[in-house]
């Protein structure tokens, strides 16, 4: 199993526009992708210096060639869904993690 985590700081003046967004439509655009099982969004509890608010959505999928397809069909298109609404007002990285084991 790999998850693709997506980390996010949002400006607190657009983040419960953003909230929602993310919930009505960008995870489940994410998730009809069909290339991932699951998602989960959590918020990051620091107090960031640079300020607004962080967020890790984590989407599971089973393994590291249904992840690069996902970067290659998927990801531009819906990355640019992101910029085009929130410019300039968020912070994205993402990383890839592999389950080495669940209990």
């Amino acid at each position: 199993m790999y998850i693709y985590n997506v980390t996010i700081n949002i400006e607190q003046a657009v983040h419960d526009q953003w909230l929602s967004w993310m919930k009505e439509t960008h995870i489940p655009d994410v998730l009809a992708t069909g290339k991932f099982l699951n998602a989960k969004m959590c918020k990051v509890l620091v107090d960031e210096e640079m300020g607004g608010i962080t967020y890790s959505v984590q989407y599971t999928t089973t393994d590291k060639a249904t992840l690069e397809r996902y970067y290659i069909e998927d990801a531009d298109r819906l990355r640019q869904d992101i910029t085009k609404l929130f410019a300039g007002k968020f912070v994205a990285f993402r990383t890839e993690l592999e389950v080495v084991s669940e209990y």
